[in-house]
């Protein structure tokens, strides 16, 4: 809190000491309240008291009951002690007072201005720890909004993901199934690009489609998803073999709502020579998605059962 909100004890018995003599008299006195902005509500009756009974005007008398006054109106009463406050610490002409009160002036003022630095610094101090605590606060509150709308994503993402088993026209479930892919790993930190067509020549219309291209660890994989009823079988992934073999940097994943055959898988392994193949069941994804597990860790781990144990269709338990 700013120490001039509300002179703490200390303080207001320090300036109830050195006020008095920093003012050599009576009307300096009042002239320098009135100076600092002290209403007349307050200083109306000292005025009187001088002008009428002078020898009752007791200067530190006055000075207590004028700061006094000024400290219990609190928030009204911040300007008129900031300028009080200022004023004092700001003295430096001690030869305007009395001779016998230059040196206890000189005192009380350094007094002053040692304990409002040391207020001041506990005061910057701990506005710096709200603004820490405030920003701490304001990030963690921005990161759960983050998480909030994430995990909204993801319950969205799932429930078009269970939405296409009811689908039954073929065509659409494939290209809904695409796109539902795409935002699945857009959604896991996995950059993806979406559905890329080749056309030849003129005439020759398309040659080749690619149903996405992503990035892990730094290296591309093209992607091909499969909505088979039956098996998926060696004929079923050697195109897209084939299409990653025409690239000389890139590797292979192949998402299938069917089982593999064994050709299938075997085809895979041994493309594994060459390049780093991936083969994944759309229920994997499924189990993934209902487990709130990270989809980018889950394609890591598949990743490394391709690389070292040349395991093409390793499955994550969750």
């Amino acid at each position: 809190m700013d120490i001039t909100f509300q002179y703490p004890p200390e303080l207001l018995n320090l300036l109830i000491e050195a006020t008095p003599k920093l003012c050599r008299s009576k009307p300096d006195l009042l002239m320098f309240f009135q100076g600092s902005g002290v209403s007349e509500e307050i200083l109306q009756r000292h005025r009187v008291q001088l002008a009428q009974q002078k020898e009752l005007f007791k200067k530190h008398v006055v000075t207590r009951e004028v700061l006094t006054a000024l400290n219990a109106k609190g928030d009204p009463g911040l300007r008129e002690r900031r300028e009080i406050l200022r004023l004092v610490t700001q003295f430096d002409d001690f030869s305007v007072c009395w001779e016998t009160d230059q040196a206890a002036a000189r005192g009380l003022v350094a007094q002053i201005r040692e304990l409002v630095n040391v207020k001041d610094s506990f005061t910057r101090m701990n506005l710096e720890r709200r603004r820490e605590r405030e920003e701490r606060l304001q990030l963690l509150s921005h990161e759960q909004e983050i998480r909030k709308k994430k995990q909204e994503e993801l319950a969205k993402i799932r429930d078009d993901l269970f939405a296409l088993f009811g689908q039954t026209d073929p065509w659409r479930r494939g290209k809904a199934l695409e796109g539902v892919l795409n935002r699945y790993f857009s959604a896991s930190g996995i950059a993806i690009s979406e559905a890329i067509t080749l056309t030849g020549d003129a005439g020759k219309g398309i040659v080749e489609q690619i149903d996405g291209v992503v990035i892990l660890r730094g290296s591309l994989f093209l992607v091909e998803m499969k909505w088979e009823t039956e098996t998926l079988g060696r004929d079923k992934v050697a195109p897209h073999l084939v299409r990653v073999f025409n690239r000389s940097l890139a590797g292979g994943i192949i998402i299938s709502y069917s089982e593999y055959s064994a050709a299938a898988i075997q085809e895979c392994r041994d493309a594994l020579r060459a390049k780093v193949i991936v083969l994944c069941q759309l229920e994997e994804l499924v189990r993934t998605i209902e487990a709130g597990v990270n989809l980018q860790s889950v394609f890591e781990k598949k990743l490394d059962a391709a690389v070292i144990h040349k395991n093409p269709l390793f499955r994550v338990d969750h």
